[in-house]
């Protein structure tokens, strides 16, 4: 019994600790006094965890001029310069690395080739790497208080375990364990598209929604869902594989044994395999037959009115607008954003999804549901510096950094 009342103790000091550290980042400077309002915590509580924080360096100080002209009342905000977490995105043959503060500001940023076949190379091959990049950037460094890292596949974001991955054969791969033994520090492992919905919700195009989703249209297709302002997770920790709804019970078999799921018509592979389909069968086109027809080029023909490109590309709209629709029903989002390349062609793709989200999803959901691009194409990255900083918000690795 004792065991489980000090449990409960942590836990509270975590929740509190994390509440006021929430309000000081989210709507700094904010006096203690109105800390103590919002959060309904008692002010000698609110005293007690900003003195921690302050010695920790975690918050500063800051003179606001007060409005009826008497002394100035001191409010706080984060200190986010001196803390650096490095983050990761793994992909199936690359991988891209940046070191950020905790204002989410880049320090220094790196991508290479990264091919691995099995568990050990993928492990051996990201020790190996994160090493170098952290060497390399030693005189940007300053306190190092996490490493995270996104990958496609499933993954329990609570232990860093990856379960699967759609290109190696992974068996119970402990990554964040790794990674915490290797380099002294915390470490963060989850999903890339989970992840890249968190970073919309924290910084980008959802950021003032409570309600939204992600659609992210890459190798595959995969959604991420926010909930109340919280990343949605179910039972197995992991939520949105939106690529495997069914969409043609006749159509090509898809990786995960199943026939006519929507990643083998609308996954940047499937949409160039349709355009080489029409070219080799004639269709008039400005683009041309060959093995280097990339999405970029279909997306500018699209653009520029090519009627081939257009026809691949509102079949996709079509395809994915009827995902979205069911997933609008069952989740009833403010927003949804949708990531990926064929966003280029927005003005080709996003009218069919809407059209397809009008007619088979409730009046009520879709009256003023937005359907948006993703800001963060450009910081592929952000996505797994967003577990960091959910950790932060939510007091995991704030009451880490106040124990050390």
């Amino acid at each position: 019994m004792t065991g489980g009342k000090i449990g409960n103790v942590d836990l509270v000091k975590q929740l509190n600790g994390a509440a006021v550290y929430r309000l000081i980042d989210q709507q700094g400077p904010i006096s203690r006094i109105q800390i103590a309002d919002v959060s309904r915590l008692a002010p000698a509580s609110v005293t007690k965890i900003t003195r921690q924080l302050l010695e920790r360096g975690l918050i500063k100080e800051v003179a606001q001029q007060a409005s009826t002209g008497g002394r100035r009342a001191i409010s706080l905000t984060t200190e986010c310069a001196p803390f650096h977490t490095l983050a990761v995105r793994l992909g199936r043959h690359f991988i891209e690395l940046s070191l950020y503060d905790l204002s989410g500001a880049s320090l220094a940023e790196h991508g290479e080739t990264f091919q691995y076949h099995d568990q050990d190379e993928l492990v051996q091959g990201l020790i190996h790497i994160v090493s170098q990049f952290l060497e390399t950037h030693q005189h940007a460094l300053r306190e190092l208080i996490a490493i995270s890292v996104v990958m496609p596949g499933l993954v329990d974001p609570d232990s860093g375990v990856v379960e699967y991955m759609p290109n190696i054969n992974i068996k119970q791969l402990a990554l964040a364990d790794t990674l915490r033994e290797e380099f002294g520090v915390q470490a963060f492992v989850g999903n890339d598209i989970r992840g890249q919905a968190l970073a919309e919700h924290y910084f980008g195009a959802s950021q003032d929604y409570y309600d939204s989703m992600l659609v992210s249209v890459h190798h595959g297709t995969g959604a991420g869902i926010i909930v109340n302002g919280q990343i949605f997770l179910g039972q197995n920790r992991n939520v949105g594989e939106l690529g495997h709804v069914q969409i043609d019970p006749l159509g090509k078999k898809c990786q995960c044994g199943n026939f006519g799921c929507l990643e083998t018509v609308a996954s940047n592979e499937a949409i160039i395999e349709h355009a080489q389909q029409l070219l080799a069968q004639g269709h008039p086109s400005s683009l041309s037959y060959d093995q280097s027809l990339t999405i970029e080029a279909i997306c500018q023909a699209a653009e520029q009115g090519d009627e081939l490109a257009r026809q691949v590309l509102v079949k996709v709209g079509n395809h994915l607008g009827k995902a979205i629709a069911m997933t609008v029903n069952l989740f009833n989002p403010q927003l949804v954003v949708i990531a990926g390349k064929i966003t280029a062609a927005k003005s080709v793709v996003f009218p069919a999804i809407e059209r397809c989200v009008e007619n088979q999803s409730l009046p009520s959901f879709h009256e003023k549901l937005a359907i948006v691009s993703a800001d963060l194409e450009a910081q592929p990255t952000m996505a797994a510096f967003s577990l960091v900083k959910r950790a932060m918000l939510n007091g995991e690795l704030l009451q880490e950094l106040l124990e050390e």
